[in-house]
């Protein structure tokens, strides 16, 4: 397991030292040379219809052997109590770095390897479940997202339709009174926004929604929200309701991200607007607020040398600020994987671990609560000390 997370870290050590690196010493025309794939979109044939009856096409699923990476736990989470109701449906985010293709083949090993360490890095708050389901997909290349125009909505289509069609085996698999858990980090994340879009909104599986966790993607409040079909998570025990923030350290310069934004349109078409955004406190589970680092059950934190990591309480707090990101405040030693101007975009998942997890049992307690069922009979704790 030491191994395992130590690749993980590495992973994210290559990918930002490459963001990094271009995001602070090149111009922006040398990045789009360095990171945009080679010539325009190829169309892809779509996925043969039974395509995600095999297993081979998940990185993690029901069945998968005991090397599942979305069961990983750190030290001190034993594998206790009543495990969830609920079914997760989660999204990688972006693990494919060429410039030979808009969208990652699925047999390339590069691609796969990162999209398997990050599902056991960020999946693994939600395996209280015994049903989490990540697919594999032709993901969008990074490079899609440092421009605009006709080639990079094609990638994003490619990838998301691809999503969709893992969503709707999931979906006729778990059953029809399972309920679901949403949840994806940054491309991952921006896929669900779609997906709950024109997948759920105003069909009877919103019903069925748990939460949605859009983590390190922006989600605007006036124009995402109501085409999504939920609301923002308003309370700490609400079901059927969207969390999204993004994570930077003090002093924060979000400059980079909110030129972002110009290339990021809502689900309306329109761009975003930054004191719109939706900003999830994850410690408290509400919207904005504040919250002390002693409210932190525990951030996943890479050792010195990043040969293990373990989780440690109460040394990461966070507030909401007016521009509607998430401050951690100076946080702990994470290592090398930041982004420039403090952003802990990598770390959106490991710097809250904890209560994710207890956010996760509170939230699906509060749907079977509503729905008529017992609440589950155990929730996230603090870890061992």
């Amino acid at each position: 397991m030491v191994r395992k997370f130590l690749y993980f870290i590495a992973f994210c050590i290559v990918l930002v030292i490459i963001a990094g690196f271009v995001l602070t010493i090149w111009s922006k025309e040398l990045t789009e040379l360095a990171f945009t794939p080679k010539g325009d979109f190829v169309a892809q044939d779509p996925l043969t219809g039974n395509a995600y009856a095999d297993p081979d096409m998940w990185i993690s699923r029901p069945g998968n052997s005991s090397s599942d990476p979305a069961r990983w736990r750190p030290a001190g989470v034993a594998n206790a109590g009543t495990p969830a109701r609920s079914a997760v449906f989660f999204v990688h985010p972006t693990s494919y770095l060429e410039r030979d293709a808009w969208n990652a083949p699925l047999d390339d090993q590069a691609a796969n390897s990162g999209a398997e360490l990050f599902v056991r890095g960020l999946a693994s708050p939600f395996n209280r479940s015994v049903e989490i389901w990540a697919p594999r997909y032709r993901q969008a290349a990074v490079g899609a997202f440092l421009v605009s125009g006709e080639n990079t909505s094609k990638a994003f289509d490619l990838a998301y339709n691809d999503i969709a069609q893992a969503f709707d085996y999931f979906v006729a698999t778990t059953g029809k009174d399972t309920p679901i858990v949403l949840a994806g980090h940054s491309q991952g994340a921006l896929h669900l926004k779609r997906l709950l879009a024109e997948k759920v909104a105003g069909t009877p599986l919103a019903d069925r929604i748990v939460a949605a966790y859009i983590a390190g993607w922006p989600v605007s409040m006036e124009r995402d929200l109501p085409a999504m079909g939920l609301p923002a998570c308003a309370t700490d025990s609400q079901a059927g309701c969207v969390l999204s923030w993004q994570s930077y350290g003090e002093p924060a310069d979000p400059e980079a991200l909110f030129d972002a934004y110009e290339r990021g349109p809502t689900l309306d078409g329109k761009p975003l607007d930054k004191a719109d955004t939706l900003c999830t406190n994850p410690i408290l589970g509400t919207v904005g607020g504040k919250a002390p680092a002693s409210a932190n059950l525990g951030t996943l934190v890479p050792n010195g040398n990043f040969s293990s990591g373990m989780l440690v309480p109460g040394v990461v707090p966070a507030r909401c600020s007016e521009d509607n990101l998430l401050l951690i405040g100076t946080p702990p030693a994470m290592g090398n994987a930041v982004l420039p101007g403090n952003n802990y975009h990598v770390y959106d998942i490991p710097l809250f671990w904890m209560n994710i997890r207890r956010d996760f049992a509170n939230r699906e307690a509060g749907w079977l609560k509503t729905h008529g069922n017992a609440a589950p009979a155990t929730t996230a704790s603090a870890p061992a000390q």
